[in-house]
């Protein structure tokens, strides 16, 4: 860790980009609830009360795609008429089935894609995820929190963002900045809403890290002053371009392709979770401080190309020792993997918001020490 001061950021669940998400992985959950070995390679598409769904589904029910976008549009809170976007926006849908050339190689227990992907972890946090991204995704996750039972002013959409200075040792030391972003209704003050979401997110959030406490002048809340409309119809969203705010913030390596709306034998998805399984497993048997995994797949393969881990010099057993450990842990084979955290189940749209890493309800986030 050569940074002395590093940032990242998370987007809220109204974000454009992550209604895509939420709309894509929503369409997993349903074909995998009735079909445990259904194939869905699906993306999506919002702007101004538009909605466009594509990709390929294979399943062995039909699928009622527009309901299940309207449902994931109203949890998400997008039921005010202003917002030009809501559940009742024309919705275009354009699925076909898995191509065959694909099909051929996932049906006989290999990757549905080639490509690399990595793992990473670090003591910063309980959850052994870097500070800056955790810290990130705990404001935006509040502030939707906010938004849907305590300050109804509040509106869909929203971004934090988090700088943390670190030691020469690469040890945490403080926050030195957080910025907010919150589109809310404008007959609140600004200087209200900035008092409430200091109040009620960054402060609880900062005293359940056992961090430095910020003052209120020090916490930037909509930096050109005003942010009435958001979502869709500001800003056009797309699954898959939130893949740093999927995984470490920036702090560790990201594969080739992002995870959303991609069934387990997308080894884009899959076999990023088992790297990061193997590099939480690392740090939490104190084997490192900071570690990253790397797998890499072929199209139709069984078991990764290759397989390589990074510890930073942070490493507290020789290498070698680390790797035994490292490969033992599981059955890397693309079947292995879907076995080994029951892959083949709806658990998906939660997923797609807040990170898809640093929560212990997901089985790649166990400990198996």
């Amino acid at each position: 860790m050569n940074y002395s001061l590093f940032t990242s950021e998370s987007v809220g669940s109204g974000h454009p980009d992550k209604v895509c998400d939420q709309i894509s992985d929503a369409v997993l959950d349903a074909a995998l609830s009735v079909d445990k070995n259904a194939r869905v390679a699906l993306e999506t598409l919002v702007t101004t009360n538009k909605i466009v769904m594509a990709g390929e589904v294979t399943c062995n029910e039909t699928l009622d795609y527009k309901e299940i976008a309207k449902k994931v549009i109203r949890e998400i809170g997008y039921i005010n008429p202003l917002l030009n976007f809501d559940e009742n926006a024309d919705i275009e849908v354009l699925v076909h089935q898995q191509s065959k050339d694909i099909a051929v190689g996932a049906d006989n227990d290999g990757a549905g894609d080639q490509g690399m992907m990595f793992g990473y972890a670090c003591n910063e946090t309980p959850q052994l995820m870097p500070l800056p991204i955790m810290l990130s995704h705990e404001l935006v996750k509040r502030m939707d929190e906010l938004q849907m039972q305590e300050l109804n002013y509040l509106r869909p959409d929203g971004k934090a963002e988090v700088s943390v200075s670190y030691d020469e040792n690469g040890k945490p030391i403080k926050v030195e900045k957080i910025v907010l972003a919150k589109p809310f209704d404008p007959v609140v003050d600004k200087q209200k809403a900035k008092n409430d979401l200091y109040n009620l997110a960054v402060l609880p959030i900062l005293e359940k890290y056992k961090l430095n406490k910020l003052t209120e002048e020090e916490i930037i809340l909509n930096g050109t002053g005003v942010w009435e409309i958001g979502g869709p119809a500001s800003d056009t969203g797309v699954t898959g371009r939130k893949i740093v705010v999927d995984t470490y913030g920036g702090m560790g390596r990201i594969g080739g392709g992002c995870f959303s709306g991609k069934d387990p034998t997308k080894v884009d998805r899959s076999a990023a979770y088992a790297a990061r399984f193997i590099a939480k497993n690392i740090v939490a048997l104190g084997l490192a401080d900071r570690c990253e995994v790397q797998l890499a797949f072929a199209i139709g393969v069984r078991d990764p190309i290759c397989k390589s881990i990074e510890t930073f010099g942070t490493h507290k057993k020789d290498i070698k020792e680390i790797e035994n450990f490292a490969w033992s842990l599981m059955d890397l084979s693309v079947k292995g993997i879907i076995e080994k955290f029951d892959l083949k189940r709806p658990i998906y749209k939660n997923t797609a918001k807040y990170g898809h890493f640093g929560h212990e309800e997901y089985p790649w986030e166990k400990i198996n020490v």
